[in-house]
């Protein structure tokens, strides 16, 4: 049936996952589908955090200016710079996802971040090369923007259309997990490398590190993807002519809600990968201190989300996106104004966990919703769409306005206000979202 205009039909649940969660399938998925599946959103994910965790080293190294405070506020801009391209990532790979399947779409994308990585890694720095070195990295920055904006819609779908039947949130949560995963990873990398490398060692190559492992991992995540099974032709075969297929136009309302949705789970993500320069710029914590909060971050979110995606299947996407959204901006500014009062490890990584675990437990259902929503026709492209621009306008200017906020205000508290304020945003699009957690649900 295609999807009218109207905003009641284009709230219901996809009917294709309805006719799926009626057919019979086999109950267990091999962990290496999953793996696939996640493996180029994981690694996407570990450069990206790994240049904000890195951002205070790569901007004296790119970006020389008269003040600390201008190098980082230039280098967190360029991080800002990596989700410009994320829209049209999004629309272009998600439309070819949706075309011609999940799998080459993925594949597509962990080529172009490889090729971004290794031409952030490599680049000479601004002493040695001049004005070249800031070119060089923010077209590899863009780079990376337009393979992770088109990652997430194909390898969303893929997950919830490979899932068994009533574990598509559990299934859909390790997205967000791999990111976690990723976190972890380049958390770990960073105090190992604090701990063993000077000041100067790390600025001079130390940081460049991080991005040299990755690379090590692509062979891995391509061979994976490749042999993976395709899901857009058992998903949803969709008869009719050309005329009666849903459109995206029809789905204007889901795309909005969707944006509100991940406004929230976006700002206080990114907010959470700011707090290893937070802690070293603002609290004057100890390097090695402060990348620990990159370890609490990364595991944090990858339990975090493997939790809220389970409660999801059990209790519905709604109940899980609420409450834990609530919270978030109950605990967020207490913590950290005890963290501002009596700067040490343990409140850090207090602050990061309240934070990033209630972020995680909500955004996992978050991002199962939505994919929901679209039928599989244009469903790979309405998650990317929703996500990518969603991620670039939030996500790309999180970090940069929180550096700018303390700055002007002089309060360090602001990221704090900053998260609870756009927390109201979101909590009004899960209250107009309807229930698509419950596999009954999908056969109205």
């Amino acid at each position: 049936m295609a999807p009218t205009q109207s905003g009641a039909a284009a709230l219901a649940p996809s009917p294709s996952l309805a006719r799926d969660a009626a057919t019979p399938r086999k109950q267990r998925v091999p962990p290496r589908i999953v793996a696939a599946a996640v493996a180029g959103n994981a690694m996407e994910f570990y450069d990206f955090t790994t240049y904000a965790f890195f951002a205070v080293y790569i901007g004296k190294t790119f970006f020389p200016a008269s003040t600390p405070f201008m190098s980082l506020l230039l280098s967190v801009a360029v991080f800002g710079v990596g989700f410009v391209t994320r829209p049209l990532g999004g629309l272009l790979i998600g439309a070819f996802a949706d075309r011609a399947g999940r799998k080459p779409a993925m594949i597509l994308t962990i080529a172009l971040i490889t090729v971004g990585t290794l031409g952030l890694a490599a680049t000479p720095s601004y002493a040695q090369i001049g004005v070249a070195a800031p070119i060089i990295v923010v077209f590899c920055r863009l780079l990376q923007g337009l393979a992770l904006g088109g990652e997430v819609g194909p390898s969303t779908a893929y997950l919830i259309e490979v899932a068994p039947p009533g574990k598509r949130g559990l299934y859909g949560s390790w997205q967000l997990a791999s990111q976690g995963v990723a976190g972890l990873c380049a958390g770990i990398v960073g105090v190992l490398l604090t701990l063993s490398l000077s000041a100067d060692q790390m600025l001079a190559w130390g940081w460049r590190m991080p991005f040299l492992l990755g690379l090590v991992l692509i062979p891995i995540a391509i061979y994976l993807r490749r042999h993976m099974p395709e899901t857009l032709e058992h998903a949803a075969p969709h008869a009719g002519t050309v005329a009666d297929r849903p459109r995206l136009g029809h789905y204007k309302r889901v795309i909005v809600l969707a944006l509100m949705l991940i406004m929230g789970s976006t700002i206080s993500t990114y907010v959470s990968t700011y707090m290893t320069t937070y802690a070293v710029s603002t609290l004057k914590l100890p390097a090695v201190v402060a990348m620990m909060a990159t370890v609490v971050f990364g595991l944090t979110t990858w339990l975090g989300s493997l939790l809220g995606g389970w409660l999801s299947d059990h209790y519905g996407r709604k109940p899980v996106m609420l409450w834990s959204r609530v919270a978030l901006m109950v605990l967020t500014y207490p913590v950290f104004m005890m963290l501002i009062n009596n700067p040490s490890f343990g409140l850090l990584a207090l602050a990061t966990t309240v934070l990033a675990g209630l972020t995680a437990i909500g955004g996992a259902p978050s991002v199962v919703a939505i994919p929901e929503l679209f039928p599989a026709s244009i469903r790979a492209l309405g998650m990317s769409i929703a996500y990518a621009v969603g991620v670039a306008v939030f996500g790309g200017s999180t970090q940069v306005i929180v550096t700018w906020l303390i700055q002007a205000t002089g309060n360090p508290a602001a990221p704090a206000l900053y998260v609870v304020a756009t927390s109201v945003v979101t909590l009004i699009a899960i209250v107009l979202l309807p229930e698509t957690g419950r596999d009954a649900t999908l056969h109205h």
